[in-house]
C-alpha cells in the first residue's frame, strides 16, 4: 500500500518518540543561496537530520527572513525547516502577518522567541519592538491555531503550527526559567530545544524539576572548537556553563576533541527517557555534523 510509505513529520516523529537531530543554520546575508542548499542536499546530512532551525536576525544582526529560507529549503530539498520569530522587529500586526503568510507557505515548525535586543546587533538605531515577549508570542500562535487573531476576532481558518519554545537547562536562577518554561506550556508550546549544554548533572537537574512539564525536549550540543571558544563561551555568554573538567580536556586541543566530549554526551543523555532528540548548533559548519554523528 502506498500510504505505509508516508514519511513522517517532525510533530510525528516526536509523537511516536522517535529520537530526532535538528540543526542550527543562519540565514546569509545574501541573495545567493547554493552554498546553503548544497549544504543541507547533500546525502551524508539529509541521512542524518530531521529538520533544520533556521534563524531571525540572530544577535539582531541582518540576515535573509527565516520564513522565505524555510520555504525555500521545504520546497527545494524536501527537508523540514523550524523557523525563529522573535518579538524584537514587529509589533502585533507585523507578527500576526508574519505567522499567516508562513502557514499559507507550509512553514508550519516555528520556535517562538523573545529576541536578542537591538543594542547588541549592527543596527543600535533601530527600535526593538517587544509588544509581547515569547511567553505572549506563545499564546499569540496558539489563538491563530484555534482560529482566533491576538484581539480576539475569530478568523476564517485556523493555522497549524507546531509551536516549539527555547529553554535553558544551566540558567543561573533556574527556578525562574522553570516557572517561564511552565507558562509558555501553558499558553500553547508543544515542544522545548535547549540551549547548549556541557555538564550532565546540571541537565540531570533540569530534567527533574522539569518531570511534570510532559512535552519533548529536545537537547542542545554545541561542539567546543578550541580552548579560546571555552573562555569565550564562560566570560561573555551567561547563560552557557563549561565545567571545568570540559575545560581542561580541551587545553591545547582542537575541534576533534570537541567532537570526542559531544559525542559521549550524546551517549550519556539517550539514556533519559525524557530527551527525544538532540539541536546542533554547529556554527556555520556543517561538515562538522557529519562528522559527529557519523
Amino acid at each position: 500500500m502506498k500510504g505505509d510509505n508516508k514519511v513522517m513529520n517532525l510533530r510525528e516523529k516526536l509523537a511516536s518518540k522517535k529520537f530526532v537531530v535538528t540543526v542550527e543554520l543562519d540565514p546569509p546575508k545574501t541573495l545567493n543561496l547554493d552554498k546553503i542548499l548544497t549544504e543541507v542536499n547533500s546525502a551524508n546530512f539529509r541521512k542524518i537530520v530531521d529538520a533544520v532551525n533556521v534563524t531571525d536576525c540572530p544577535l539582531a544582526k541582518l540576515r535573509m527572513s527565516p520564513i522565505a529560507l524555510s520555504h525555500i529549503i521545504q520546497e527545494r530539498i524536501g527537508l523540514e525547516a523550524i523557523f525563529h520569530i522573535t518579538c524584537r522587529d514587529r509589533n502585533l500586526l507585523g507578527l500576526q502577518a508574519e505567522l499567516l503568510g508562513a502557514s499559507a507557505l507550509g512553514v508550519r515548525n516555528i520556535l517562538a522567541l523573545t529576541g536578542d535586543p537591538p543594542e547588541v546587533g549592527d543596527y543600535i538605531m533601530a527600535t526593538g519592538v517587544f509588544d509581547v515577549d515569547s511567553i505572549g508570542l506563545v499564546r499569540m500562535v496558539n489563538k491563530l491555531n484555534n482560529g482566533y487573531e491576538y484581539g480576539g476576532n475569530e478568523l476564517k481558518d485556523k493555522t497549524n503550527f507546531f509551536i516549539g519554545i527555547a529553554v535553558n537547562p544551566t540558567a543561573q536562577d533556574l527556578t525562574k526559567e522553570i516557572k517561564r518554561f511552565e507558562e509558555k506550556v501553558s499558553a500553547g508550546a508543544n515542544f522545548i530545544q535547549t540551549q547548549p549544554i556541557y555538564d550532565i548533572g546540571l541537565l540531570e537537574r533540569f530534567l527533574k524539576l522539569s518531570a511534570h512539564i510532559n512535552i519533548p525536549k529536545i537537547i542542545g550540543i554545541m561542539p567546543l572548537k578550541s580552548y579560546k571558544m571555552v573562555e569565550y563561551l564562560n566570560n561573555n555568554l551567561p547563560g552557557i556553563f563549561v565545567p571545568p573538567e570540559v575545560k581542561e580536556r580541551m587545553k591545547g586541543k582542537d575541534v576533534e576533541e570537541g567532537i570526542n566530549i559531544s559525542r559521549e554526551f550524546i551517549s550519556k543523555i539517550r539514556k533519559f527517557k525524557e530527551v527525544v532528540g538532540i539541536h546542533i548548533f554547529p556554527l556555520r559548519d556543517m561538515d562538522l555534523i557529519c562528522r559527529l554523528l557519523n
